[in-house]
C-alpha cells in the first residue's frame, strides 16, 4: 500500500470515528443524562461551531425557484395524508394543540424553526455533506446515512414513531439538499413538516417532559 493510499484510511478511520462519537455518541450521551439543557446546549454548540466551519466554504444553491415549487406541491400531497392518518390513529388528540392552548402553539409555530430546525439542519444535513461526503463516497449512500443519523437521534423521545418519521424525514430533506444544497431551504421544508406535526396532534411524540418523565 502506498503512503497517499495508507493516508486516505487512515482519514476515513478518523472520519469514521469523528461520525460515530458525534452522531452516535451525542444522541446516546443525552438519553444517559436526560437532561434539557444539556440536549439544547449541545445541538446548539455543535450546529453554531459547524456552521462557523463552513462560513467560507459553503456549497452555492441553484435552482431554487424550482426546488421550491416542488416542496410545495409534495406538502400539498402529504400534508393532507399526514393529517388523516393522525386523526384515525389519534382522534383524542388531533388538532387538540391550537385548540387547548392556541398562544402556545402560535408561540410553538414561531420559535420551531429558529431553536430546533436550524441547528438540526445544519448539523444533519449541511455539515453531514460537507464533512462526510467523502467518507461514505456516494451521494446514495450519504443520503442514507444522513437520514440514518437523523432518525437515529430521536431515539431520545422513546417511541418509535418519533423514529420513524424522522427517519422518512431524513431521508427526504438530504434527498433535496443533495440537489440544491442550500440550507435555508431545507430549513423551510423541515418547519413546515415540522410545525404540521405539532399543529396536528403529533408533537407528543417529540417532547422529551412526557418520555423522560414516564
Amino acid at each position: 500500500m502506498s503512503l497517499p493510499d495508507e493516508m486516505s484510511v487512515l482519514r476515513r478511520a478518523r472520519l469514521g470515528a469523528e461520525f460515530l462519537a458525534l452522531y452516535g455518541g451525542g444522541p446516546i450521551l443525552v438519553l444517559l443524562e436526560r437532561r434539557a439543557g444539556l440536549l439544547f446546549g449541545l445541538i446548539w454548540t455543535g450546529a453554531l461551531l459547524a456552521f462557523l466551519w463552513m462560513r467560507r466554504d459553503r456549497p452555492k444553491p441553484h435552482v431554487l425557484r424550482v426546488e421550491i415549487w416542488k416542496i410545495f406541491v409534495r406538502f400539498a400531497i402529504l400534508a393532507p395524508l399526514i393529517a388523516l392518518l393522525t386523526w384515525f390513529f389519534w382522534p383524542d388528540t388531533f388538532l387538540s394543540l391550537p385548540r387547548q392552548k392556541p398562544l402556545f402553539w402560535l408561540m410553538i409555530m414561531c420559535l420551531y424553526p429558529l431553536l430546533s430546525v436550524w441547528p438540526q439542519e445544519v448539523l444533519y444535513r449541511a455539515f453531514f455533506f460537507r464533512r462526510y461526503s467523502n467518507l461514505f463516497r456516494s451521494i446514495p449512500v450519504t443520503i442514507v446515512a444522513s437520514a440514518v443519523a437523523f432518525g437515529f437521534a430521536h431515539i431520545l423521545f422513546l417511541n418509535w414513531i418519533a423514529v420513524g418519521m424522522t427517519l422518512i424525514g431524513g431521508v427526504l430533506f438530504a434527498s433535496d439538499y443533495s440537489r440544491h444544497r442550500s440550507l435555508t431551504l431545507t430549513c423551510f421544508e423541515h418547519s413546515l413538516y415540522g410545525c404540521l406535526i405539532f399543529t396536528v396532534g403529533l408533537g407528543r411524540f417529540f417532547y422529551t417532559g412526557e418520555a423522560w418523565n414516564q
